[in-house]
């Protein structure tokens, strides 16, 4: 399989449409692991975000939502709680200015390219259900947006992610690019490749959490083979349209053989994906359901 790849840095920022100019020069202060926004009032959240040298505004609906999701139970764990309230979604739903100011919206958005920006309920649910801890390797398939392995960024150095639009992952890496520059350092720890995901990224595995962005009716052997014994993954499983988000967890013997156990992280409640698409070559044909 011939796999696309893509320029990073200036060229890619030029590519995504991004100018690099002083006025881009960090605005915000350097990441740092110790990094702990408040989570007792939404007065303090949005104080201390400001003088980090964040939007008032956006992160005022970044708090509306956290709490949202906190009482839907789509979001729970304090690793996890951090990470949302890091993580600037406005800063990705800017590429389309029809989006751009919903990006707190409970909704999934166009981002272009016939694909879009997941929800920040089933991004926060999937997220805390694998469980991330500083240090593991996590594989993403479908970037995107950017969104997710943002989150990601902030719970471990290790982010992997793929993503088979070439223009589109040009661009989410150009836009990574720009936010580093800005001073969101954390984008630091992701690394992107534009290829075909139901091959997985077999020279950076295998990995102790994955999570799959996209829809298809089974689980990628390959992705499964790169996932660690004990490891977890989320991935949509089921027909176009009528997916169902399952916990996959691998269990692999002494002897070599491996058995998974599934579960339905929404209680068998359909949630749609866009399609786990197929490339071949340099174009991408239908999809990998069988």
């Amino acid at each position: 399989m011939k796999r696309r790849t893509f320029v990073s840095g200036s060229a890619a920022l030029a590519a995504a449409g991004f100018v690099s100019t002083t006025a881009q020069a960090a605005s915000i202060k350097p990441y740092s692991w110790d990094l702990n926004p408040p989570t007792d009032t939404r007065e303090n959240f949005i104080a201390w975000g400001k003088s980090r040298g964040e939007d008032p505004v956006f992160l005022g609906q970044r708090w509306d939502r956290f709490q949202a999701l906190v009482r839907n139970k789509d979001i729970w764990g304090q690793a996890t709680i951090r990470a949302f309230l890091l993580t600037p979604r406005e800063e990705f739903s800017a590429i389309n200015p029809a989006i751009h100011k919903r990006a707190y919206e409970h909704a999934f958005l166009d981002i272009g390219y016939g694909v879009t920006m997941s929800g920040p309920h089933v991004q926060g649910r999937m997220t805390n259900v694998i469980d991330v801890k500083r240090g593991e390797k996590v594989l993403e398939i479908g970037t995107g947006s950017g969104v997710q392995s943002a989150y990601i960024a902030n719970l471990t150095e290790n982010a992997y992610t793929i993503e088979i639009i070439a223009p589109l992952a040009a661009r989410t890496r150009g836009l990574y690019d720009k936010l580093i520059e800005k001073g969101y350092t954390e984008f630091k720890h992701i690394k992107t490749k534009a290829a075909d995901g139901y091959y997985g990224w077999e020279e950076a595995g295998p990995f102790d959490k994955i999570i799959v962005t996209c829809g298809i009716d089974h689980v990628p052997p390959p992705l499964l083979q790169q996932l660690k014994s004990g490891g977890l993954m989320v991935i949509p499983v089921g027909p176009p349209g009528a997916q169902r988000v399952l916990k996959v967890t691998k269990t692999q013997g002494a002897d070599g053989s491996i058995t998974t156990t599934r579960e339905d992280i929404y209680g068998g409640k359909i949630v749609p994906f866009v399609p786990f698409t197929k490339l071949e070559g340099d174009k991408i044909v239908g999809t990998h359901n069988r």
